[in-house]
């Protein structure tokens, strides 16, 4: 794994592996998605188009890839499992601001509101 700083991966490291290993170009057609494992090295040159490029990220990882050092990435820690019923029962919450964060009953997306 290639340590990073919070500006992303520590250029000496990049260097070096970028000495040892292939690089790899994928060229996407608009609208298409790429998945790139935990420990994969990446990055996304600029966007020099008039097209703004969106994107999505979703980090996920097996509780059997820890970092192989203590660093600001969290160890693996065992969840509590709950009932489903549990969502229910904790009711609709409030941010500190008042706005709630959801309530199916004002949710248009779940069918709220149509007639």
């Amino acid at each position: 794994m290639i340590e990073t700083s919070n500006l992303g991966a520590v250029m000496e490291r990049v260097n070096a592996a970028l000495e040892r290993l292939e690089l790899v170009h994928c060229e996407l057609e608009p609208g298409s998605a790429i998945f790139f494992h935990g420990n994969l090295l990446h990055r996304s040159d600029q966007n020099k188009s008039a097209d703004p490029r969106w994107s999505l990220l979703c980090c996920y990882n097996t509780k059997h890839n820890n970092p192989y050092k203590a660093s600001h990435h969290p160890f693996y820690e065992k969840l509590q499992k709950v009932p489903d019923s549990r969502i229910k029962e904790m009711g609709v919450k409030l941010f500190a601001d008042g706005t709630e964060f959801w309530d199916p009953a004002h949710d248009r997306t779940v069918g709220a509101g149509k007639a």
